[in-house]
């Protein structure tokens, strides 16, 4: 079983830079292994695919709206993986989820699939 802890978040203006942690533990996993997904939620909306990140780092996917925006990175000494979100813009305000995948490679991009969620961390643009 996977425990998944995100911070980093927070209140900023819009075209501002923020970086999202993930920090994963847990005795029956391998973090190397797992593809690593982040979502985002926004009040009143369902829970979506931001960005994916394969087992070894090599491959990341991003949601269109995100591209070129934001990057996704892992460290799997550390058991961490990152979001780092530049020129946010009012429309990214949500709850940020970092979870994981079953598989060691993004094939998935449906919450439903992951597993391990944690409490998520705030990120509020103003515009």
């Amino acid at each position: 079983q996977v425990r998944l802890v995100e911070s980093g978040g927070g209140l900023v203006q819009a075209g501002d830079s923020l970086r999202l942690s993930c920090t994963a533990s847990g005795r029956t996993f391998t973090f190397s292994n797992l593809a690593m997904g982040w979502f985002r939620q926004a009040p009143g909306k369902e829970r979506k695919f931001v960005a994916g990140i394969s087992s070894n780092g090599e491959n990341t996917d991003y949601e269109d709206s995100v591209k070129g925006r934001f990057t996704c990175s892992r460290d799997n000494v550390n058991n961490m993986v990152y979001l780092e979100m530049n020129n946010l813009k009012a429309e990214d305000t949500a709850r940020y989820y970092c979870a994981a995948s079953p598989t060691s490679r993004i094939v998935y991009y449906s919450s439903g699939y992951y597993y391990g969620w944690g409490q998520g961390t705030q990120v509020t643009v103003s515009s």
